[in-house]
């Protein structure tokens, strides 16, 4: 324990040798981040704004917008900052927060997708006992339980991860502190209780991506048995967006959590851990109002 203790600093991945190549990733990072606060907060302001879209679709959408403001907060600025001011530092406390806030939203963002789907399969297979399942009461409870789940699951894998001895090193081989690289820091076996619960994790994961699939199956055979194309069209730009969210964030987060160290480098390690921590919350703005005509005429109203 007193090796855990002794480090008091973690060094992130360099995103470049050079500072002027570090001030263009600073560009790049900066870029994003304020498209994803504007693509959310305007998202926020949309629903929050307009009594038409108070229903629980843009309920479970406004809370999503919220995770993803807290995802790519958590990553991003820090991040930024150090390609700024070319260093590579983030304090062990810092490091800590940032493990415990990303596994938080993170968690409650795909417990949260999961709820949509449930929203999306409930509106379309059963439109008659829609307003009885998924009246304002229990959408408060689905979006406060996925929040709490993330929350609960964040403290167990900080608690687990940073009571572990730590002695190979404080270099952590990405650009934000993230569990699998901090394992690698460890010289114990205790490393392993870790990556057992991450299993577990990842099979709680899957059990939900399985609920979404079959929710979908049964929405899109409901959705070919409409007569109106109108119908078709608009059931299927509100599913197939949500779809697309899903299996980004679940192909790429069980990559990088799963995958054997023998196929693990640097570069692919960020490239992967950038596809599920940064890109959606910066495209979900645009791939859920692209093609909802509802809440693109409220951002035009908003504007």
């Amino acid at each position: 324990m007193s090796n855990v203790t002794s480090i008091s600093e973690f060094l992130l991945l360099a995103l470049a040798d050079t500072h002027e190549l570090q001030l263009l990733h600073f560009a790049l990072f900066l870029g994003i981040y304020l498209a994803a606060l504007l693509g959310n907060g305007l998202i926020l302001s949309a629903v929050a704004c307009h009594h038409r879209l108070h229903t629980p679709m843009y309920f479970f959408l406004l809370n999503l917008a919220l995770l993803d403001l807290g995802c790519i907060s958590t990553t991003l600025p820090k991040a930024m900052a150090n390609a700024l001011w070319d260093t590579r530092a983030i304090s062990y406390q810092g490091c800590a927060a940032q493990v415990f806030f990303f596994i938080f939203v993170i968690g409650a963002e795909y417990f949260l997708l999961t709820a949509m789907a449930y929203d999306r399969y409930v509106a379309i297979c059963k439109p008659l006992h829609y307003g009885s399942l998924l009246g304002s009461r229990a959408c408060a409870q689905m979006a406060a339980a996925a929040w709490g789940s993330g929350f609960l699951i964040a403290v167990l894998h900080m608690a687990n991860t940073f009571s572990l001895p730590l002695c190979r090193g404080n270099a952590v081989d990405q650009f934000f502190c993230e569990i699998p690289q901090i394992l690698k820091l460890s010289c114990s076996d205790d490393y392993l209780r870790e990556v057992r619960f991450l299993l577990v994790s990842a099979c709680l994961g899957v059990f939900c991506f399985i609920f979404i699939v079959v929710s979908y199956v049964q929405i899109f055979r409901a959705v070919l048995r409409m007569p109106s194309q109108q119908g078709r069209h608009k059931a299927f730009s509100t599913c197939l967006p949500h779809q697309a969210v899903v299996s980004l964030y679940l192909s790429t987060a069980m990559f990088v959590y799963l995958k054997p160290p023998s196929i693990s480098s640097p570069s692919l390690d960020m490239v992967v851990s950038f596809l599920y921590s940064v890109v959606p919350p910066a495209l979900n703005p645009l791939i859920y109002s692209m093609r909802n005509k509802e809440l693109k005429e409220a951002l035009r109203m908003l504007l």
